[in-house]
Order: structure tokens, then sequence, then C-alpha cells
């Protein structure tokens, strides 16, 4: 009886006829939406005046420190190398980003606007649809006797029944 390569335990060895996937111990997890999100915060808090008061702070201390500081504790001297490349790095990156929740806030601006469309639209079709049931009820009503033309038509028959009528007593 020939056996079966299915119920028999594989060995933990490597085997060297198949290749390993380095792509999936090297590669980490990516999350786009998480990355997504962690750039609008960024995004956001670049956008405040505490950034700005923080940013403005740093780069007057920087300069500050590079001037006055004896001359073994600076770390650069004008003209400001170091925080000329930092800005640029920040810069670099903070484009980017801003550019990256740019694009996720159009998209969810453009499944809003998609939304509203619908809406706007099933809304006119129902204005449309009442705008018809009114005029069918209006049409509906004119053609109903009223109180008014009650009385005068029963007015008009008594009037025409007096005419009619012998003039002896009732």
């Amino acid at each position: 009886m020939p056996r079966d390569d299915r119920s028999t335990p594989r060995t933990t060895t490597a085997r060297l006829d198949i290749p390993k996937d380095w792509r999936r111990t090297f590669v980490p997890v990516y999350d786009a939406d998480a990355f997504g999100r962690l750039s609008e915060r960024i995004a956001r808090f670049l956008g405040t005046g505490q950034f700005l008061v923080y940013m403005t702070a740093t780069i007057v201390f920087w300069v500050v420190w590079n001037i006055f500081a004896p001359e073994g504790l600076r770390f650069d001297t004008y003209p400001f190398i170091f925080l000329t490349l930092a800005l640029s790095l920040q810069a670099s990156y903070a484009a980017p980003l801003i550019l990256l929740a740019q694009n996720r806030q159009e998209a969810r601006d453009r499944v809003q606007y998609e939304r509203d469309r619908d809406i706007d639209t099933r809304t006119r079709a129902d204005m449309e649809f009442l705008a018809r049931e009114m005029a069918s009820l209006r049409m509906a009503v004119g053609e109903v006797a009223t109180r008014d033309f009650l009385r005068s038509e029963l007015k008009s028959l008594l009037a025409e029944l007096d005419r009619e009528a012998p003039l002896g007593p009732r």
C-alpha cells in the first residue's frame, strides 16, 4: 500500500530546494489607514497657533543659545547651518503629510458630496411627488360640493319651488 504524503509529519528543517520568502520577514506590516490618521493629526497640529509658538520659541532659543552660550557649548554657530537643515527637514516631512491629510479629507468630502447629492435627488423627487399630490387634491376639492355651493343650490331650489307652488294656504 502506498504511503500518503499528507499523513506524514513534516520536518521543521529548512529545505534547500525551496527559496525563503524574505519579504515577509523584512517588510513590516503597513496600515495605510493608521498612517493616514497619524498624518491628519500631525497636519492638524501643524496648522495651530500652538505649533507656531513652539516653533518660534525653539528657533529663538536656538539662535540665542548659539550666539551667547560659551564657545564650548555652542553646537551651531552663525550662519546656523544645522538650524537651516533642521527646518528644511521639518518642511520636507510636513508638506507630504499635509498633502496626504488633504487627500484623505478630499476623499471624505467626495463621499459626503455624493451622499448629499443622493439626498437632494430623493428630496427633489419627494417634493415633485407631493406637488403632484397637492395638485390632484386641489382638482378633487374643486369638484367637491362645498357648503356655500350647497346653500346656494338649496336657495335656488326653494325659490323655484316657491314660484311653482300654488298660492293657497299651506
